[in-house]
């Protein structure tokens, strides 16, 4: 039985540094590509639960590592909540309808106690596959990222409208954040009902607000959702690009601070009041040569210390990486002795 992950995540000594992938279940293995041609698209392979579980526990045997993540997207949320997307190949995640005014927040529900059934499903048999040998990381979009797109209705690298909707129209800003969080915290409770024994809250777009507008429209309720679910599980908040929040988001009550690549991590260390942190391996550096593989992964297990800390990436995993170059960097991080 494989516990590392809980207790560097709980803040116990531990033998050697666990280490995962921000999308270790994907486009990276041929196993993968070859599930999802399966299941004819990649909401097909989201919403089924049989092939969501089968590619969650793919890179448990591929890359040895020590958790699985469930398999799912951060846009079942706001599809539940009435705000159905399309996944469109080459350009990504597309949103049928989109947030433009208070008749369309009252119309979006919130997610019940029961979470999303396909989802839950899918935790329920890769917990049973798992049989406790790893932890099953649950994981949900973090409530101002889920709030970017269902302004915005797709990707963007600014995601103006989303931000425009801050200024304008404050209050109505924080009515659909309210719901999001009361949504995310029964998707996620509902998660670890069926088996999921640590969480994960991604912001991946944490980084285009200021930190004024950081602390307004975001902490308040990422710490509605830690609160409720720390009482359950260790709780993981990842803040992309969030560098000058770090000291706010270190007082939340949560587990493990999830570093990206751009963060240092000495003074992540002295902000963080003693938490885990997770990182922050920058996911390029995996096209390089083995050997410089090896030589940033030990360099980055230096500075971060042999104690609380979980070796990952500092974002997901890009789907043209070598398998052999995740394989280094995951042998690297459990071969290590400091």
């Amino acid at each position: 039985m494989n516990y590392l992950l809980l207790r560097a995540a709980n803040g116990k000594k531990t033998e050697r540094t666990p280490v995962w992938l921000m999308r270790q279940a994907g486009r990276v293995l041929p196993e993968y590509r070859k599930l999802r041609l399966k299941a004819k698209s990649f909401k097909n392979l989201v919403q089924t639960p049989e092939l969501s579980a089968e590619a969650t526990l793919q890179p448990i045997s591929a890359f040895a590592v020590d958790a699985a993540i469930i398999f799912s997207d951060i846009l079942v949320v706001p599809e539940e909540m009435g705000l159905p997307y399309t996944m469109i190949e080459e350009k990504g995640p597309v949103l049928e309808k989109t947030i433009k005014n208070k008749k369309d927040i009252n119309r979006i529900k919130i997610i019940d106690e029961e979470g999303i059934s396909y989802v839950n499903t899918a935790i329920s048999i890769v917990k049973n596959e798992l049989n406790n040998r790893i932890p099953l990381i649950g994981f949900s979009g973090a409530p101002w990222t889920l709030f970017a797109y269902m302004i915005e209705g797709e990707g963007s690298k600014i995601f103006s409208n989303a931000k425009k909707f801050l200024y304008t129209q404050p209050a109505l800003a924080h009515d659909l954040l309210d719901k999001i969080s009361k949504s995310v915290i029964n998707y996620l409770v509902a998660q670890v009902k069926h088996g999921a024994g640590i969480v994960q809250l991604f912001d991946s777009w944490a980084g285009i607000l200021s930190p004024e507008q950081y602390q307004e429209f975001s902490i308040p309720y990422l710490e509605q959702i830690c609160k409720k679910l720390s009482t359950m599980v260790p709780v993981i908040v990842f803040a992309k690009g969030a560098f000058s929040s770090l000291s706010d988001i270190a007082i939340l009550p949560s587990s493990v601070i999830g570093l990206d690549w751009t963060m240092d991590i000495n003074l992540a260390r002295k902000w963080s009041k003693g938490k885990t942190l997770q990182g922050n391996l920058d996911p390029c550096l995996l096209y390089a040569d083995y050997k410089t593989i090896e030589k940033k992964t030990i360099e980055m297990l230096q500075r971060f210390g042999s104690h609380h800390h979980i070796a990952n990436l500092g974002h997901g995993l890009y789907p043209d990486t070598e398998v052999g170059k995740v394989k280094c960097f995951v042998e690297t991080v459990k071969g290590f002795k400091p």
